[in-house]
């Protein structure tokens, strides 16, 4: 089965972005494009003339006439539509399990106007099961145009990133773009207290060489997969959210995995997806770990 690339709609602005950014991404990767629009019936006094007919031909007409526009953008994509009435969560995240990956948008950035995480955003990418990737409302194919790097975010050993290695590679393939591969580090706090531990940590060469050598070895199997993509190897000391958001500006996609945590109000996402999501400029995709 081909799996389309699915990008959710509901007529803002920054949605608009997100259809046009999983268009082009449909067209490079030469898969569909599904375009879902979930909806739920206003009884407040603003429409209440209106009955759900009614709003559903209002909802229908606001996605063809933008479904249109990328139709006459890329007239050779296979697109299809579907308008769901029903729980945005609980749709989208069903629209995700049959996707490549679902393309969402999002509302500013920013501390106190960033993505709305803890909404429908923040249990969508919590649940899914395939990759995530949140546009915002100002993105243009320029951006992807330009030269710019795919950023990718590695943590852990091969298996724990293995996931969001191949996505971050398959997606540079695709825009013929250089990958650079991030893996951030910080001292344990053992040796900011211990003496001993610092002349151990130094008479090893420092922790910067074991570093290297993880991110080298992760690396290995994907750079052999994909021998085209041209790889850039950043090793820093830092929190990983910060290591990474330094380079967001230069960045046309910023990936980052995720292991959703389940709490007594709600999923929550890890703090280095959380962050990205809130502050970069550029699209962010969220990959679940195998």
């Amino acid at each position: 089965m081909t799996r389309p690339i699915t990008a959710g709609v509901d007529g803002t602005e920054e949605s608009l972005a997100a259809l046009a950014w999983a268009a082009r991404e449909a067209v490079r990767r030469d898969r569909p494009l599904r375009v879902v629009h979930v909806w739920r019936f206003q009884s407040h006094e603003a429409v209440a003339a209106a009955d759900r007919d009614t709003q559903d031909g209002w909802v229908r007409g606001a996605t063809a006439e933008a479904v249109r526009t990328v139709t006459e953008r890329h007239p050779e994509l296979t697109v299809s539509v579907d308008v769901v009435e029903g729980h945005a969560v609980e749709s989208l995240v069903a629209a995700a399990a049959d996707a490549e990956l679902l393309v969402l948008g999002s509302r500013g950035h920013g501390a106190v106007v960033g993505f709305l995480l803890g909404s429908v955003g923040q249990q969508v990418i919590a649940a899914a099961a395939r990759p995530v990737v949140l546009v915002r409302a100002g993105d243009r194919a320029t951006t992807e145009a330009s030269g710019r790097d795919v950023v990718v975010g590695q943590q852990g050993g091969p298996q724990d990133s293995a996931a969001v290695l191949r996505f971050a590679f398959e997606t540079a393939a695709a825009r013929r773009a250089t990958l650079r591969a991030v893996r951030a580090w910080t001292l344990p706090p053992v040796f900011a207290y211990s003496p001993g531990s610092m002349k151990l940590l130094d008479d090893a060469g420092g922790l910067e060489p074991y570093e290297k050598k993880a991110l080298a070895e992760a690396l290995a199997p994907w750079r052999e997969r994909f021998p085209d993509v041209p790889v850039t190897e950043h090793i820093e000391m830092g929190s990983a959210g910060q290591v990474l958001l330094s380079l967001a500006d230069r960045a046309q996609l910023m990936v980052v995995g995720r292991r959703a945590h389940h709490t007594a109000v709600g999923a929550r996402i890890g703090s280095v997806a959380h962050g990205v999501l809130h502050h970069a400029p550029c699209p962010v995709a969220v990959v679940p770990h195998d």
